[in-house]
């Protein structure tokens, strides 16, 4: 295969790529806001979902505690 033809198929290639990455690209654009529940709190897209509250877990500390002091040499 000539140089030529391989630098061609290389570029075509390449902006193939590019064209897939920019028709993938997501911008961010304007939404509408909901001010139906807005008492104390900044008014959301309507397509944002309830999150869950996290409980923390208190034993999270103990359990790195633990972990660090097995990774020691018994002396």
């Amino acid at each position: 295969m000539k140089l030529e033809i391989a630098r061609g198929l290389f570029l075509v290639g390449a902006l193939g790529v590019a064209a897939m990455a920019l028709a993938a690209w997501e911008q961010p654009r304007t939404q509408v806001l909901s001010a139906s529940h807005s008492g104390a709190q900044c008014p959301l897209p309507r397509v944002a979902k309830a999150s869950v509250a996290v409980k923390p877990d208190h034993e999270l500390l103990l359990f790195m505690f633990g972990m660090s002091q097995s990774m020691r040499p018994q002396s």
